[in-house]
């Protein structure tokens, strides 16, 4: 005999919401929605949704953050499982977070205008529905970790950038000042960065050098520890 339902089991929501992340060469910033429906239409919100029947969570994520921006193949990773009964007021449901990395210079021409997307600055998040500002402090935990033992912030540099550059979107992620000449050593000793000719020559009379990331050894050496963000800020 064929069973459809599990007898005297509960049924329960399971959303997606996506925490993400941009860099737009000074700050890392978060990527923000106004909720379009009620409960707390109107109120700032993570991109979110339900999940469908016939779909995994990685696919759900993946299309709810292609609704927003229009992307595929961007950085997604899940975070966590949040499933306190009383999160949402009106009907018992489970989120599943993931948190994604993108180049804001790329791809701001594409963020669909329907949602009312907004970037914030991370000191400067307003007042946001249920319990997104908790996913957002265990995404940016998740991320200062991964940071420090993979170049997973390459992900949020468009495809040239500088050395200063660089420095700012770790300085923010870690909220620290780090050394200049040891961060750029550090960096440059990882192998994964690539020099070119040319200079960044809008951001000081002297200019810095641009540099691109050699995407062979990226991929190669992605579980390489990088070793230069000092453990209590991990």
């Amino acid at each position: 005999m064929q069973i459809k339902h599990y007898s005297h089991q509960n049924r329960m929501l399971v959303a997606i919401d996506c925490i993400i992340f941009g860099f737009d060469g000074l700050h890392l910033r978060l990527l923000l929605i106004k909720r379009g429906f009620e409960p707390e239409k109107g109120r700032w919100s993570l991109m979110g949704g339900f999940v469908h029947a016939d779909e995994s969570f990685d696919n759900a994520a993946a299309r709810i953050l292609k609704q927003l921006t229009s992307l595929d193949n961007v950085y997604l990773e899940q975070l966590y499982a949040f499933g306190n009964p009383h999160r949402d007021p009106v009907e018992r449901t489970a989120s599943i977070t993931y948190f994604s990395l993108i180049d804001i210079n790329q791809y701001e021409k594409q963020i669909s205008h329907e949602y009312h997307a907004e970037w914030f600055h991370l000191k400067k998040i307003p007042s946001l529905i249920f319990d997104h500002k908790e996913m957002i402090k265990m995404a940016k935990g998740k991320l200062r970790y991964k940071a420090a033992f993979h170049p997973v912030l390459f992900e949020l540099l468009p495809n040239k950038f500088t050395l200063p550059q660089m420095q700012n979107l770790y300085e923010d992620v870690y909220e620290s000042v780090i050394d200049k000449r040891n961060f750029s050593r550090k960096i440059l000793s990882t192998g994964l960065l690539i020099k070119q000719n040319h200079k960044d020559r809008e951001s000081s009379k002297k200019g810095a050098y641009y540099y691109k990331l050699d995407k062979r050894k990226y991929m190669r050496n992605f579980n390489a520890f990088l070793n230069f963000i000092p453990n209590h800020k991990i």
